[in-house]
């Protein structure tokens, strides 16, 4: 707040307003995660492999928000710990997929109802504050920002 009463720059600006929540959201249920044996961006990974079974590492660092390169290394590590395996595409041997394993399935299967649950407790949370409504304008801030992306200019 400034002197006067009035909301400070920073703390009515969207972006902080955007990564504040997720980082506040996000910080309860990564303590599940890690203790589960995971690490963030682990737990992401496996997120994401629940809904796209065979997806690319490109994909996967995309959704995963990691870089490509130190998405690599992540992976190495969770295929050493028996949690995925890479394979080569049947259909052009230079790109790899990745797919979960039974140990990989069967953390995820029970980590997902556990994110589903504090999902659903977060947005029951913020009921009289609209909060049904806050998936559907973050979907439209994303794909507005897609459409603006500079690789599609």
């Amino acid at each position: 707040m400034s002197p006067d009463g009035t909301p400070g720059f920073v703390s009515n600006y969207l972006l902080y307003l955007l990564a504040a929540a997720s980082e506040g959201a996000s910080a309860q249920f990564h303590a599940q995660v890690r203790s589960s044996g995971l690490r963030v961006p682990e737990w992401r990974v496996l997120a994401c492999l629940h809904d796209c079974e065979g997806a690319m590492i490109t994909q996967l660092a995309r959704i995963a928000l990691v870089e490509q390169s130190r998405l690599t290394r992540i992976i190495a590590q969770m295929e050493k710990r028996g949690l995925l395996i890479r394979q080569s595409d049947p259909e052009d041997g230079r790109r790899v997929r990745v797919f979960l394993t039974p140990e990989g399935r069967a953390l995820t299967n029970r980590l997902v109802p556990q994110a589903q649950a504090h999902e659903k407790a977060l947005l029951e949370r913020l009921t009289e504050h609209g909060g049904h409504q806050l998936k559907p304008i973050l979907h439209a801030l994303l794909n507005t920002l897609e459409e603006d992306a500079p690789e599609k200019l």
